[in-house]
C-alpha cells in the first residue's frame, strides 16, 4: 500500500457571471496528492492519505469521498481548522491558473508529532505539491521520509509558486526528497521554473546520481522522457487528443505510474523498477499517458478507472 502524504482540499472553478455580477462556481475536491490516492484506488491500487483534514462541511465530504474511493482513512489527522479552497480559472488552452485560500487551513497545519510511524503494510511513500513547503506540514513530511523502513518513495515538485513563491525553498525542499527517492516525476514547467537552463538528462543525471532510481519528466502533450539508474531510457510520444482541460492530468500520470509500478512488481514497486528495461520502461509511460488523456478529456481533476484504460 501506498502513503500518498499531502494536501487535500476543494478546487472551486470560475465559471462565468451573468450580467449582474453573479459569479457561478463550481466546486471539485482536489488537491495534488488527494488526487494520487484517488487515482491510484481507481486503478486497482492500494492507497492510503496522510494529511490533516478539517472537520467542517467541507473536510467531511473530502473524508467521504476518500472512503467511497477505497482509499484507507486511518492515517488521517482531523483537526478543528477551516478546509484550503483553491480558485481556480482556465485559460483558452485550458491551463489552470490558480489563486490559494488556505494558510493555516487543516492540511498545512499537522505537525511531526501528529504523525504515527507507518506500519509494515505501508510499502511506498509518495510526497508532493505545496506540502514540501509550508509549515508546519513540510517538517512534519521532511521527518517522515528520513525515517527507516526501505520503503519505495516517490516525489512530484509540482510547484505552486502562488502559495510559496520562494523558488529557492522549493528547491532546498525538493533536494533533500531527491537524495532519498526511488521515483521523482517532474514538469517540464517546474524543471524551467527551480532548474533554468538546465537540461533534463543534465538534471536526471544528477538525481541517478544521487540514488536515485527513475526519473520521468513530463511536457504536457510533448514527449514524455524517462532514465533509470541501471542505464534504460525511453521517450514516448503522446498522441494528440482533445482537451476539455488539463487539471489533474499530472496527478492522474502519477497514480497510474505508482499503480502500475506496484501490480508489475507484485506489490513492490522497487523490484519493478530494478528490473525495469527500455520496452517496460515504455509501457510504464504509455500507460500514465493513457491515464491523463482520459482526464484531460473532462472537467476537472476526474481521474480515470481501470476500465477507461
Amino acid at each position: 500500500m501506498y502513503l500518498v502524504c499531502g494536501e487535500a482540499l476543494y478546487d472551486v472553478f470560475l465559471d462565468s457571471e451573468n450580467g449582474s455580477g453573479v459569479l457561478r462556481l463550481e466546486a471539485h475536491p482536489g488537491g495534488s496528492p488527494y488526487n494520487v490516492a484517488i487515482g491510484i484506488a481507481r486503478l486497482g491500487g492500494k492507497a492510503a492519505l496522510l494529511t490533516g483534514m478539517s472537520h467542517d462541511m467541507l473536510g467531511q465530504r473530502l473524508f467521504d469521498i476518500l472512503s467511497r474511493e477505497g482509499v484507507a482513512t486511518d492515517h488521517l489527522v482531523r483537526l478543528g481548522r477551516r478546509t484550503t479552497v483553491s480558485l481556480v480559472g482556465v485559460d483558452a488552452q485550458g491551463h489552470p491558473a490558480y489563486t490559494f485560500y488556505g494558510l493555516g487551513s487543516a492540511d498545512c497545519s499537522i505537525t511531526p508529532e501528529d504523525i504515527q510511524p507507518p506500519g509494515p503494510g505501508i510499502t511506498g511513500l509518495h510526497f508532493g505539491s505545496f506540502s514540501l513547503v509550508v509549515k508546519p506540514v513540510a517538517d512534519a513530511f521532511a521527518q517522515l521520509v528520513d525515517q527507516p523502513g526501505g520503503r519505495f518513495v516517490s516525489v512530484d515538485p509540482n510547484v505552486r509558486t502562488n502559495v510559496e513563491p520562494n523558488v529557492d525553498l522549493w528547491r532546498e525542499r525538493l533536494s533533500h526528497y531527491a537524495s532519498r527517492a526511488d521515483l521523482i516525476k517532474i514538469s517540464a514547467e517546474d524543471s524551467g521554473i527551480l532548474f533554468p537552463g538546465q537540461s533534463f538528462e543534465t538534471l536526471a543525471a544528477d538525481w541517478i546520481s544521487g540514488g536515485c532510481r527513475l526519473v520521468i519528466v513530463t511536457d504536457g502533450g510533448d514527449d514524455v522522457l524517462a532514465w533509470t539508474a541501471s542505464g534504460a531510457s525511453a521517450r514516448v510520444t503522446p498522441d494528440s487528443f482533445p482537451v476539455v482541460d488539463t487539471v489533474g492530468a499530472g496527478d492522474s500520470f502519477q497514480a497510474a505510474l505508482l499503480a502500475k509500478l506496484a501490480a508489475d512488481g507484485d506489490g513492490n514497486p522497487k523490484a519493478a523498477v530494478a528490473s525495469m528495461d527500455a520496452a517496460s520502461l515504455s509501457g510504464l509511460l504509455g500507460y500514465a499517458i493513457s491515464a491523463a488523456r482520459v482526464t484531460c478529456g473532462r472537467r476537472g481533476a476526474d481521474l480515470p478507472r481501470a476500465a477507461d484504460l
